[in-house]
């Protein structure tokens, strides 16, 4: 615009910045700030001499070593120099050893590092002070214009502010130790150990030419069988290295401050105060097993430096520094935890065939994946495959899969989801749409919302039932299409009744809210309101018992005529079965009430009920909440119980979900988050089972089948986003087989539809300025 004047910006003031911690993230952290501007005074407090170090080796990603190339490319060609590179994984189990490859990895010494990190620092003139404590953060803060606290795990600084950071600490339940041998591993190795207190682990990868970092790990408990809580450190390195000779070919290992820990990990709910911000491992942990601790810290130290430089003020730097790096730090340690939590229940998959295991393992954390492994070692990726049974060509989503007489073409259900578009129980052309399209779409197995034994049992004047021969006829019509329009699809019905969480309004006017008028009374294991404006139910007498449990038996005999192929009943989600299954929600003192014995007793007597009117050729499942995500409810381990009990009963495989139990829940949401559940059930059980929550692709699909954590994967809102899910996950995948077919008047579309070019000429030459 003419005549408009240009307002330079205020000149940046040069901080005084403080770092109290001499680790990788620490140093890296100074050299970066200084390096960014000159004029900064910088001064580093390690207490440790500069050659004081515990642990080994040290992994970075080649997503890191990009960051650190483009930030510092001294750092960064001083690390090429060092490092030792390899691609392999080696997974080592009952004398079978599998390799899997196109992993690349990238280590060197955790002491050369700081060594380079040391020189960097002093060329660009950080001042570091070794053995020498670091002031009060008080007096810091006071003296600093930042404070970066990068001392680490059992920060000082943390604590001096935990009613600010709020730190939460989790201790875990195996022991693990850091040594070294004085060879190179060829790969990163995983060797299991059998041994007569238990089993026990080795995590092996070079770091240098004649080095290779060695970590033993191991449950608790197996640690203490085998003595090693009495054993000094000398005595553990030799029983280490006596238990995995093979994978040592006999030779020794040494220790370095090793001792015997138990991982921790760190969650901060807030990482600055005023002009204090914690970095690495002050601020969050992430379990070894995926090597993410000096990368995190690494990386931690590449955002603060950028957001310093790019935000007009300290606060806001910070700011941006946090919501930069939160959503990060949050998956990795959601990989991590199921990283750490697979090797804490390794012996639940000692059983597996070979390949499997090593698949299993492989994709532990659910950051490698059965398609990021087929890219990475196709020959590796289809042997397994072959293993499993998966024909020439057949993703394993599309392995057919047997219940009772029932032969499900594919792996894929459609989760029950509640539509609350019926009218007066009836299902109408909606539910026609809504259940023909997703049986049109491919999936093996497509389920009904919850259908209410009754009108009382109703959750919302909108659900379905099949308490009326109106309603059966309506549900006849669904299941006629469906088997005349979508051969091969299988339509299964999940039968419930709604409990304490009942006589509330639809989802989209108010979930779980009491409705304003036109109430109807509901009942319960005992007297508890699901919300303190909801209803207080009734605690059904033994004589309501035995009306509800007829009320469930003449809905199955209802779905046997509408022509159902799998009836589920549900025990989840806080419903009227669920509220006698969670110590929360039952608090009887008759025989349904108390143990868990006891509080299984109805819902095993109404299962029982439904499995002498079903036919007995076709299968029966339940759907559980495997974890109430609350203080003093269900656990992993009652789960197990529950779903050992109902097999025991008949029932054919067990629907794996959790939660919405109790209002006050607070569950760790992620990907796939439901799924641990599941695979624990399946593996220490034996018995089938369906994953629910957060499954998404159908790469996810495939790991988590392949992988043996779980024989069915149900989604619920990717059918919502695409009714033709399966479809289209088989055309990605360029599956043609029997798994899958395409309706007949849709086989037009069984292409992708073509985009805009992308083919344009790419440039052949570079000229020279």
């Amino acid at each position: 615009m003419a005549g408009a004047v240009t307002v330079a910006p205020p000149p940046r003031e040069h901080l005084r910045v403080a770092v109290v911690g001499g680790g990788p993230g620490g140093l890296y952290a100074a050299a970066l700030l200084k390096r960014l501007d000159p004029a900064r005074e910088i001064t580093v407090w390690e207490r440790n001499a500069p050659d004081d170090t515990f642990g080994f080796g040290v992994v970075l990603s080649d997503e890191t070593l990009g960051g650190i190339q483009h930030a510092d490319p001294v750092v960064y060609e001083a690390l090429q120099d060092e490092f030792v590179r390899w691609d392999d994984i080696d997974i080592v189990h009952r004398n079978i050893r599998h390799t899997s490859g196109g992993h690349g990895f990238a280590a060197l010494g955790r002491r050369r590092l700081l060594e380079i990190l040391h020189e960097r620092c002093r060329s660009l003139g950080v001042e570091l002070r070794f053995r020498t404590e670091a002031p009060d953060t008080a007096r810091l803060s006071e003296s600093y214009d930042l404070v970066v606290a990068a001392d680490g795990v059992h920060s000082a600084t943390r604590e001096a502010y935990a009613q600010v950071f709020r730190p939460r600490v989790t201790t875990h339940r195996c022991r693990y130790i850091w040594l070294a041998a004085d060879f190179p591993f060829e790969a990163f190795r995983f060797e299991i150990a059998e041994t007569e207190h238990g089993v026990m682990q080795l995590h092996g990868y070079p770091y240098a030419a004649d080095a290779s970092t060695v970590i033993v790990e191991m449950r608790e408990e197996v640690w203490e069988a085998a003595g090693f809580a009495e054993s000094d450190v000398r005595e553990s390195v030799e029983r280490c290295a006596k238990i995995f000779a093979d994978a040592l070919g006999g030779r020794a290992l040494r220790s370095n401050k090793s001792a015997w820990t138990a991982f921790r990990t760190v969650v901060n709910e807030r990482w600055s105060h005023d002009n204090v911000v914690l970095l690495g491992d002050a601020a969050h942990t992430a379990h070894f097993s995926i090597g993410s601790g000096t990368k995190l810290a690494v990386e931690d130290a590449l955002a603060l430096a950028a957001c310093l430089e790019e935000q007009p003020s300290l606060d806001a730097a910070l700011t941006a520094y946090e919501e930069e790096r939160r959503p990060v730090v949050a998956s990795t340690q959601r990989a991590a935890r199921a990283s750490l939590e697979w090797f804490e229940n390794l012996g639940l998959y000692l059983d597996q065939p070979a390949r499997q295991f090593a698949f299993n393992l492989l994709t532990r954390s659910r950051r490698v994946t059965h398609d990021n492994l087929r890219l990475r070692d196709a020959r590796f990726t289809e042997s397994v495959e072959r293993e499993f049974g998966c024909p020439p060509g057949t993703p394993p989503m599309f392995t057919p899969f047997r219940l009772r007489a029932l032969t499900l073409r594919n792996r894929v259900v459609v989760s029950p989801m509640d539509m609350y578009s019926a009218v007066d129980g009836v299902p109408g052309d909606f539910h026609l749409v809504h259940l023909g399209a997703r049986a049109l779409g491919g999936a093996g197995l497509v389920m009904t919302e919850m259908v209410c034994v009754s009108a009382e049992g109703r959750i919302t004047p909108g659900c379905t039932g099949l308490y009326t021969g109106q309603q059966a006829d309506s549900w006849r019509r669904i299941t006629d299409f469906v088997h005349a329009q979508a051969p091969g699809a299988a339509i299964g019905v999940q039968l419930g009744h709604s409990g304490r969480k009942g006589s509330t309004k639809l989802m989209w006017e108010g979930i779980d809210e009491p409705l304003e008028e036109g109430n109807w009374p509901l009942v319960a294991a005992s007297p508890l309101p699901y919300k303190p404006q909801n209803q207080t139910p009734h605690e059904l007498t033994r004589a309501q018992l035995a009306d509800i449990r007829e009320q469930f038996t003449s809905a199955a005999r209802r779905a046997d005529r509408c022509g159902f192929d799998l009836l589920e009943l549900h025990c989840a989600h806080g419903y009227l079965l669920s509220g006698f299954l969670s110590p929360l929600t039952n608090r009887r003192t008759d025989a349904y009430g108390g143990p868990l014995e006891n509080r299984l007793r109805f819902p095993l007597e109404v299962f029982d009920a439904l499995r002498a009117v079903w036919p007995e050729d076709r299968p029966m499942t339940v759907r559980i909440s495997a974890t109430d995500w609350a203080g003093g409810g269900t656990t992993a381990d009652d789960a197990v119980a529950i779903a050992r009990a109902f097999a025991a009963h008949g029932a054919d495989a067990i629907d794996v979900s959790t939660g919405q139990v109790v209002a006050e829940e607070q569950p760790e949401y992620g990907r796939s988050y439901q799924t641990p559940y599941a695979d624990r059930i399946r593996n220490e059980t034996g018995i089938p089972v369906i994953a629910v929550g957060a499954i998404s692709s159908w790469d996810d699909v495939n790991s988590l089948i392949l992988a043996g954590r779980t024989d069915l994967c149900a989604l619920a809102r990717p059918h919502l986003y695409d009714p033709h899910w399966t479809l289209h996950a088989a055309a990605e995948q360029g599956y043609t087989g029997p798994g899958v077919s395409w309706p007949a008047p849709y086989r037009a579309g069984s292409r992708r539809p073509q985009t805009g070019r992308t083919d344009a000429p790419k440039p052949r030459l570079t000229l020279g300025s």
